[in-house]
């Protein structure tokens, strides 16, 4: 266990935390012994996988910081159509998917190039265009943090959601995953209905892709709108995308009749808060305190300047996609913190709709 140790590698926003004490993970009967300890049960912790989804709001994290760096990607049982494989919670997600689609594996394809690690992405029940974690996931194995006991998760015992799980709510805090179990298939439609993979396809004169052909066309369409977080700080996507009621949603179409949509199952609608926060800015703010009614609707009289590409000395959003917060170096998380409050007010101002973060706050 090491004292003082910078979490500026382990998030991707790249603040410069530290961490009061620090321990890496590599093999899982460390972590049975190290929740045993009296250290472990005195200290306020925090389980860290890949940082890739997380806000430091502090400069000093005055706990222990748990890094899950397991490693290990095995097949559990296959068929003439199925496959079941097992990763490490401290695999590479990217890096997984990768090999999962190299061995012709259809499952987890549209996931590719999200960053982070295997054992985080049934807490946040990772999705994008059109694809959840969930659709291919079988089981998990996790260990109580109170007793060092190993619990296995079946999918329904996970209560997955949108962007949801189990362990982001009634357990949140009490357990770490430390191995996924996926039930992939060898052959299966290929999803490309979702955001804008046929536009690339056809702009690339591909026809008919292959599996292989998808997860590149998800790897550059991600590339080309989400910054390299070796250059500029950020968590990917921050906000979930609302989904609101048909009649809020039937009603702001008639103002807003460009307004992209996705029906849910349920009946209600999923509008991507990207686009929201495009069509929103700093003067709906004014708006806001101008009004004794926050949530109205309809077109605003006053000039709306977008979010997008917006910036001060040390955050900013993105300029290529409103979605993605970014920070340039210097800043604190509380910067970010502060942002993201903006914009929420911002966006409710003028649509009438809340929007939430996606990324843990610590």
């Amino acid at each position: 266990m090491k004292t003082n140790v910078s979490l500026k590698p382990y998030n991707s926003f790249g603040f410069d935390a530290v961490a009061k004490y620090f321990i890496e993970i590599n093999d899982i009967d460390e972590l049975r012994q190290l929740v045993t300890t009296p250290e472990f049960k005195k200290e306020r912790f925090l389980v860290l996988s890949g940082g890739n989804n997380v806000l430091f709001q502090e400069e000093v994290f005055d706990g222990l910081v748990v890094y899950i760096n397991t490693k290990g990607v095995e097949i559990l049982g296959e068929n003439e159509n199925d496959v079941i494989v097992r990763a490490q919670a401290g695999e590479d997600w990217p890096e997984f998917v990768r090999f999962c689609v190299g061995k012709g594996w259809h499952g987890v394809e549209n996931l590719a190039h999200i960053p982070g690690k295997v054992g985080a992405a049934p807490v946040q029940n990772i999705g994008a265009y059109g694809m959840e974690l969930k659709d291919s996931f079988l089981q998990c194995e996790a260990i109580e943090l109170a007793t060092g006991n190993k619990r296995v998760f079946t999918k329904e015992e996970c209560a997955f959601g949108y962007r949801e799980s189990i362990f982001k709510s009634e357990l949140k805090g009490q357990y770490v995953i430390t191995s996924v179990d996926f039930m992939l298939k060898k052959d299966a439609p290929l999803h490309l209905e979702y955001g804008n993979i046929k536009a690339y396809l056809e702009q690339n004169g591909i026809v008919s892709p292959t599996l292989q052909q998808l997860h590149d066309a998800i790897c550059d369409i991600r590339d080309a709108k989400l910054p390299d977080v070796k250059q500029i700080g950020s968590a990917g996507s921050f906000f979930k995308n609302p989904v609101i009621d048909r009649a809020q949603f039937n009603a702001l179409q008639e103002d807003y009749p460009d307004m992209p949509h996705y029906d849910e199952p349920d009946g209600k609608v999923k509008v991507p808060a990207g686009w929201l926060i495009e069509h929103s800015g700093p003067s709906a703010l004014r708006l806001l305190r101008q009004t004794q009614e926050p949530k109205a609707q309809g077109p605003q009289n006053a000039e709306t300047v977008s979010w997008k590409g917006w910036r001060n000395e040390h955050v900013g959003v993105f300029e290529k996609q409103a979605l993605v917060l970014v920070h340039y170096g210097g800043g604190k998380g509380q910067d970010i913190v502060d942002l993201a409050q903006r914009i929420q007010n911002s966006v409710e101002a003028k649509f009438g709709i809340k929007i939430s973060p996606e990324v843990n706050f610590v």
